[in-house]
């Protein structure tokens, strides 16, 4: 069982990046599965129905969101209708949509759930580390394989969410810092670990984002725009493979796809 996980798809570029990426290794046989994270879709803020349709007809079977996703308002509705949108299972209750999802395949059934970190974050969420200890109290007997989009600015809390999961689940994959990092492992225990699987977009920016308005602000400190870049568009992710018949990784592959400079 092969999954590839494709790191924050940031406006256009990454989308694009996306499609022709997931399209090719499914074609390929290289993956079984894609799950994405969709959270900066719409030009850097947030999804819309639209754009998410888009992202399932090219390719992605599950989408992971993060401290965007209520930014489109337009969108929110659309939360409790798709079942393959998974916003932070520890947002507060009555926020719409769900904090996990089960993709049926042919190895079985892959839940995924997407946790939020608190530092830098969100303060409203609630503890991630208690949020999962409780989920996987009534869950894990049910599925071999669960692979957890750790959605977090620190990665202290990141690493610390590896640790805590350690043998209990299939992979831990941190995402939103857009900036891929070298740590991938799979432990003794089966858990597949990367502290973030990068950003999907154009990488000739400062994190999708185009570097003069970026500096403005760092110079100035007056609002600005922040428009979507467009050079050098690359995806980043992770692949993994997994026994389905135990649930424990055998390997994570970090993933840098260069679309155009």
């Amino acid at each position: 069982m092969k999954i590839l996980f494709v790191g924050d798809i940031v406006g256009g570029p990454g989308r694009m990046a996306m499609a022709r990426v997931a399209t090719r290794y499914k074609a390929d046989k290289r993956a079984d599965v894609v799950v994405a994270n969709a959270e900066n879709s719409a030009a850097g803020r947030g999804i819309t129905a639209a754009l998410a349709e888009e992202l399932f007809a090219g390719g992605a079977d599950l989408l992971t969101m993060g401290d965007h996703v209520w930014d489109q308002k337009q969108a929110v509705g659309y939360f409790d209708q798709e079942p393959r949108i998974v916003r932070a299972l520890n947002l507060p209750p009555g926020c719409p949509g769900k904090g996990e999802a089960v993709l049926e395949t042919p190895a079985g059934p892959l839940a995924v759930v997407q946790l939020m970190g608190r530092t830098f974050m969100n303060s409203l969420a609630d503890c991630p580390f208690r949020t999962i200890e409780a989920w996987l109290k009534k869950n894990a007997s049910r599925y071999r394989m669960i692979l957890v989009d750790m959605h977090a600015e620190a990665t202290s809390e990141k690493v610390a969410m590896g640790k805590f999961l350690d043998g209990r689940v299939t992979a831990v994959i941190g995402t939103h810092t857009h900036i891929q990092t070298a740590d991938e492992a799979v432990t003794a225990k089966g858990t597949a670990y990367l502290t973030d699987a990068g950003m999907t977009g154009p990488c000739d920016s400062v994190i999708g984002r185009t570097t003069d308005a970026i500096l403005g602000r760092f110079l100035t400190g007056m609002p600005t725009k922040f428009e979507i870049a467009s050079g050098d568009v690359r995806l980043h992710g992770a692949l993994l493979t997994v026994d389905p018949a135990t649930g424990k990784a055998l390997k994570i592959k970090r993933i840098e796809e260069i679309l155009s400079k």
